[in-house]
């Protein structure tokens, strides 16, 4: 009797430790600062999750964003950052007109997502931006200088 109450009594920890591990997880997505998914445009909602996420973390974060290149080659369109495949302007009442690029290139995604996933690990955006470019750089030229 004292062995199973012994034993109940570590599944009883060990399910909270884990269960404090899961929100602890859950907790550090959290963190990121994301548009509302209502505030987007039609084609983004009905785009794939992954698309969603990006287009929801760029446009909240243009200061981020903007300290981020793009490898895809999108510089000879004009965009001069990672936040501008997401983003051509921003007026001044804070209106945002979205660019389309983002939706059909992997590229851009791909970028922001690691930039979404170092910041949940507690990298800086120097940091960030020095994995991009590590990583990245085979793909093309940056489009920051």
């Amino acid at each position: 009797m004292r062995n199973s109450r012994t034993f109940l009594l570590l599944l009883l920890v060990i399910s909270i430790f884990l269960g404090g591990l899961s929100a602890c997880s859950t907790q550090k997505e959290a963190d990121l600062h994301m548009m509302a998914m209502d505030q987007m445009p039609a084609e983004v909602q009905s785009a794939p999750v992954s698309v969603q996420q990006a287009y929801q973390f760029a446009a909240a974060n243009p200061d981020v964003m903007k300290e981020i290149p793009c490898y895809c080659g999108c510089g000879d369109i004009g965009h001069a950052s990672n936040y501008a495949c997401y983003v051509s302007h921003v007026d001044d009442t804070g209106t945002i007109t979205f660019d389309n690029h983002a939706l059909g290139c992997s590229i851009c995604v791909d970028i922001t997502q690691d930039v979404m996933r170092l910041l949940r690990e507690g990298k800086s955006t120097q940091e960030a931006r020095a994995y991009i470019d590590a990583t990245y750089s085979k793909y093309g030229t940056s489009n920051i200088p």
